[in-house]
């Protein structure tokens, strides 16, 4: 692992390549990806108590954009996480999550606000939410309290990530292996940090669930360390055609985000609804909507979102599937009027392990006063979980 790291950083960092060569060294880097990683051995459970798992994923982005100073350009990037589970018992665990990168993929070039790949990139894992903690992305310890058969109590404290617990969506949450974009991978108003100190509760109770995480975050993009609240309502129902779930989620900060002026300090506020249907054994839908408070600068205030996924039993390919969404986004109180993101994306399994997506996206942000840019994102990734 540490070899296929090391060279790719050196492809993905080289500078004055022409477009031939940038492309020969992504698919490089796929192509060892493919070969080193489709070998079984890396699933590893050591015995029942202790498992080695993770994900290896790389993508190359090329965006052909309009009404902008950003150029016509393509760039790649190779995120790495390796988890590390062991269970003394059936109501404890021990779990750490390590993070790599190389490179930040389309990400640093991209006109747009929202990241073309939602993945943790190379400047991610690096002096994480300021803490000068680098590559340790969670590391937590988890006790379950059982109440009879269907009701459960989790607690876990440590470096936790809050969209483990909150948002989630069976169809639109995962940017290894379903949307990329990241309007389509959580609701990109909702703000749920990653990475850093809290505690997290999780309640089931039969079909009902119940989520709440407290954290605190080093650093926010005003320099100042804060607080943030999350609490989840889910329920979940079985019908003819599947298994759904409904969900509300309200999410908060303390007081340490700079207003539009620049002078006072506000906290965040957002709601958010986030279900997810199957339709049969073929299709499902999932949609987003939120809604943001203006009091502290934000450039999302209002969100909906929503899409389509279709399985590969379509096609004869159980593993496969094929995802459709798309995103508008108002606006707050900063230049940014509006921002829409459409994206579809065709996944296919090779193995166990590893999948090969295409992917395309149209985004188009709207400002009162600038240019306009607007343009598509063609994408290739291939992930292996193990």
């Amino acid at each position: 692992m540490k070899r296929l790291f090391n060279l790719a950083v050196v492809l993905l960092k080289r500078d004055g390549e022409t477009k031939e060569k940038h492309w020969l060294g992504i698919a490089s880097i796929l192509s060892i990806a493919l070969l080193g990683f489709t070998s079984h051995a890396l699933a590893v459970d050591i015995n029942e108590k202790l498992s080695i798992g993770g994900v290896i994923g790389g993508a190359y982005q090329y965006q052909s954009v309009n009404d902008t100073d950003a150029d016509n350009a393509g760039r790649g990037g190779l995120p790495i996480q390796a988890e590390i589970s062991y269970r003394p018992t059936d109501k404890n665990e021990l779990f750490a999550k390590l993070g790599f990168a190389a490179g930040n993929g389309l990400n640093e070039i991209s006109p747009f606000v929202l990241a073309p790949w939602a993945a943790p990139m190379e400047d991610d894992v690096k002096d994480i939410n300021g803490r000068n903690r680098d590559y340790l992305l969670t590391a937590w310890y988890k006790h379950t309290l059982q109440f009879g058969e269907s009701t459960s109590l989790g607690l876990t404290g440590g470096l936790i990530d809050a969209t483990d617990y909150l948002d989630e969506n069976a169809f639109s949450n995962d940017e290894f292996t379903q949307f990329m974009n990241e309007a389509l991978v959580n609701g990109p108003n909702g703000f749920a940090p990653s990475f850093d100190i809290g505690g997290a509760a999780e309640l089931d109770l039969d079909n009902f669930s119940v989520r709440g995480v407290i954290m605190e975050i080093g650093e926010n993009d005003d320099g100042n360390s804060y607080h943030f609240y999350g609490l989840q309502l889910g329920y979940r129902i079985e019908t003819s055609l599947g298994e759904g779930n409904y969900r509300l989620i309200v999410n908060g900060t303390s007081k340490e985000f700079l207003d539009i002026d620049g002078e006072d300090k506000e906290r965040k506020v957002c709601v958010l609804l986030s279900f997810d249907q199957q339709l049969g054994d073929i299709f499902g839908a999932w949609i987003r909507v939120g809604k943001q408070d203006d009091k502290a600068a934000i450039d999302c205030e209002n969100l909906l979102s929503g899409g389509i996924n279709i399985s590969g039993k379509l096609w004869g390919r159980e593993d496969d599937n094929f995802g459709i969404g798309y995103a508008y986004i108002n606006g707050g109180n900063t230049d940014l009027d509006s921002s829409q993101v459409a994206e579809a994306y065709v996944r296919f399994a090779l193995d166990e392990y590893v999948a090969l997506t295409l992917d395309v996206q149209y985004m188009q942000d709207k400002y009162d006063d600038a240019d306009d840019p607007n343009g598509f994102i063609y994408g290739l990734r291939l992930a292996c979980e193990f």
